[in-house]
């Protein structure tokens, strides 16, 4: 007989690593994104990473700025950390760095990211044992795809 196991044994161990790395407020950024940041702002950068001090606040997010809108989302920068950690009621974000991109890397990068992200969790996913927890979880990878 089994038991009872905590839920965070049986998380994947790369899902495991980005919680703990503050993965939680990373993952809430990227779906709020369009909501947190207004149209203008998120049709010409998304976040790239964050990286947050031992405390979880004062982090410093990342933000992948299509070539050209640079001085936008520069002048933008307050307002953009004053949403997010007024979204997330505490200061989350202390500062905010710029990376330019050009339109074609943005779509390359995101076919190879998905592509490995799917291949890797494909295989992790055929090993699962339990049949509805498997489909459940192939189900979920196919709607990421074609998101």
């Amino acid at each position: 007989m089994q038991g009872l196991r905590p839920f965070a044994n049986t998380l994947p161990r790369g899902v495991k690593g980005l919680l703990k790395k503050n993965g939680y407020n990373y993952s809430e950024i990227i779906n709020k994104w369009n909501k947190l940041v207004g149209k203008k702002i998120s049709e010409c950068s998304y976040p790239k990473s964050i990286k947050m001090n031992h405390k979880n606040s004062d982090g410093k997010l990342l933000l992948a700025v299509k070539r050209g809108d640079e001085i936008t989302v520069e002048y933008s920068k307050n307002e953009i950390m004053n949403k997010i950690n007024s979204y997330f009621g505490y200061q989350l974000i202390k500062e905010i760095k710029i990376e330019t991109f050009s339109a074609k890397e943005k779509s390359n990068n995101k076919k190879n990211i998905l592509g490995n992200f799917s291949k890797n969790f494909e295989e992790k996913i055929s090993k699962v044992e339990n049949l509805k927890i498997r489909n459940s979880l192939s189900q979920l990878l196919k709607a990421i795809k074609n998101d």
